[in-house]
């Protein structure tokens, strides 16, 4: 056997890879299993967005290479997005850079800046792609804890008593994943101090602000943002595209640039009709969001009274496409989900995929029809 890169002893193959090929051999052996742990949008979709894609194989350039950059007029959609849902002002040609979603922009942003050895701060619980990738391009995670008591955002006074002077790269995720926090301004303001202190890359994953969530923000409204901060964003929570693989990276034009020579090593360019599609789906009305909002809010509705049947505790004010819950009694987050699958055929997200502070936490996912949420809470 050709022996492989030392890398790869350095992260294991993501949990809801291996998680969901149980799953469905339990499917497969006949058990009616519900799946409240992905969070994949079920639902479909602008039909506009549909019929874009579908008219742009009609287009003489529509089976072509495309631009590493993307399309002149989906940068154009994206910094009106930006412009019109968060009131910041982005270069088109300069400031925005269109991802094959942004798990890519993690890979590509970490490729960018990192060199082995560097530390770089990574939230626990989070999105368990900043760890692996930190690691995989050789880097040094150093995992800062995040709380409920203080309402899971860092504790920047405790950051600042550690040495930072190794640190180049902080992953932050506001409306935050898994828990559903959200950060306000002023904490945006004191991180921004932090990070021009520090001289560190502040990236904020901010995919899910239009879900749940009456006043979605960008850390790059803040003064002085953009001297130390990128934003990563995406088309597949807000407007059901998961599959499409579009998002977005924003930011100092030098950022970008830097990201761009790490980008167009290693694509050439996304499908032309997902671009036009694209397009479509960030110039929506705000009815669609209001209808998105209105299907979310009667699931979550009905999540909260199957967590009230587990005795599991949350947060009413959290947003995003998940729901949080604190589990009760001795269990931990991995024997508690073992057993409702086992028993109930019921499968939900262990908090301890996110970090070791998921310990004692169990996440439910908005994405499955309120037949299915109705049918787990006559199963419990």
């Amino acid at each position: 056997m050709i022996e492989v890169a030392q890398r790869l002893q350095s992260v294991e193959e993501y949990y809801f890879s291996k998680k969901l090929r149980e799953v469905r051999l339990l499917q497969a052996d006949g058990k009616p299993i519900i799946n409240l742990g992905i969070g994949s949008p079920d639902l479909q979709p602008p039909q506009k967005v549909i019929s874009a894609l579908s008219e742009s194989f009609k287009d003489v350039q529509a089976n072509q290479y495309q631009s590493y950059q993307g399309l002149p007029e989906l940068r154009e959609a994206m910094a009106y997005f930006y412009r019109s849902q968060y009131q910041v002002n982005l270069s088109p040609s300069t400031e925005v850079l269109p991802l094959m979603g942004s798990k890519e922009g993690i890979m590509h942003i970490s490729m960018a800046f990192l060199n082995p050895g560097d530390h770089v701060l990574v939230p626990n619980p989070g999105y368990p792609t900043y760890l692996s990738v930190s690691r995989l391009v050789g880097a040094n995670p150093i995992l800062y804890p995040l709380n409920e008591e203080e309402n899971w955002l860092p504790d920047l006074e405790a950051l600042e008593q550690k040495d930072l002077t190794q640190v180049k790269l902080m992953w932050i995720n506001y409306p935050h994943m898994p828990t559903g926090a959200v950060a306000t301004e002023a904490f945006f303001v004191k991180l921004i101090a932090f990070a021009k202190k520090h001289q560190i890359l502040i990236v904020n994953d901010n995919p899910y602000g239009f879900i749940l969530n009456s006043s979605p923000k960008s850390i790059l409204n803040i003064p002085g943002a953009k001297d130390v901060c990128l934003e990563l964003n995406s088309l597949s929570k807000t407007f059901n595209m998961s599959g499409w693989r579009i998002g977005m990276v924003l930011g100092k034009s030098e950022y970008i640039g830097h990201i761009l020579k790490v980008k167009s090593n290693m694509d050439s360019g996304m499908l032309y009709g997902i671009q036009k599609g694209a397009i479509e789906a960030l110039n929506c009305s705000k009815l669609w969001y209001v209808s998105l909002n209105n299907v979310y809010e009667e699931r979550r509705k009905l999540i909260w009274r199957l967590a009230d049947n587990l005795n599991c505790t949350y947060n009413k004010q959290a947003t995003g496409l998940f729901v949080w819950a604190k589990i009760p009694g001795s269990f931990t987050s991995e024997e508690f989900i073992d057993l409702l699958l086992k028993e109930k055929h019921i499968f939900i997200a262990p908090g301890t995929v996110f970090g070791s502070q998921g310990e004692g936490y169990i996440r439910f996912s908005l994405c499955a029809c309120t037949k299915d949420i109705e049918e787990a809470i006559a199963r419990i």
